[in-house]
């Protein structure tokens, strides 16, 4: 799997934090495209997260076959990631054009089924306003995902341009983090 990383650390008080609640412990794929660090920088934070509370996290980035450009509608990949061995998912790219990536549309339109999955959507975009592709491309990965069966339980829309970009990665990587704790996020 090209670009895994996984982490299941859990220091002392967050171990016994995490025991006294019972929590299911949860084996989460996080598959992203990120051109330019952006999205990578937030679901690095988000696997922090994840892993602080006792989930194993596995980090897949996509990787183009060939030359890449931005706007690329069809995206050919390299081993695209296979999401069955994972309890839940975090889909996560940029905003291309105003659309969503081709190389994140490419692997939601081939991957065989995400029947059952949680999913949760993560969007980076430059532009300062959410209006201007973020929710646009949000809507485009919950349509693909829940047409191979997946459930969008919620989803995160950081800016790169943003003054608050420190904060709004945190708050998504927290926000993201609570969609897929079992019992939580909408449908």
């Amino acid at each position: 799997m090209l670009g895994a990383l996984e982490v299941a650390a859990v220091s002392g008080t967050q171990a016994q934090h995490a025991q006294s609640f019972r929590r299911i412990k949860l084996k989460i794929g996080i598959v992203i495209f990120s051109r330019t660090g952006h999205t990578l920088s937030v679901v690095t934070k988000l696997v922090e997260n994840l892993a602080a509370v006792g989930h194993t996290a596995t980090l897949e980035q996509l990787k183009p076959v060939g030359r890449f450009a931005p706007g690329m509608r069809e995206v050919p990949l390299e081993a695209p990631p296979d999401p069955a061995p994972y309890d839940a998912l975090v889909f996560g790219a940029a905003v291309e054009g105003g659309m969503l990536s081709g190389a994140m549309t490419s692997y939601l339109k081939q991957v065989p089924s995400l029947q059952g999955k949680r999913v949760a959507c993560l969007v980076a975009q430059g532009f300062p306003f959410s209006s201007w592709g973020g929710v646009q491309s949000v809507a485009q990965m919950k349509a693909l995902v829940e047409a191979k069966g997946g459930r969008v339980v919620g989803s995160s829309i950081v800016h790169r341009m943003s003054l608050r970009r420190a904060r709004e990665v945190a708050e998504a990587a927290e926000h993201l983090a609570a969609l897929l704790e079992v019992g939580q996020g909408a449908g």
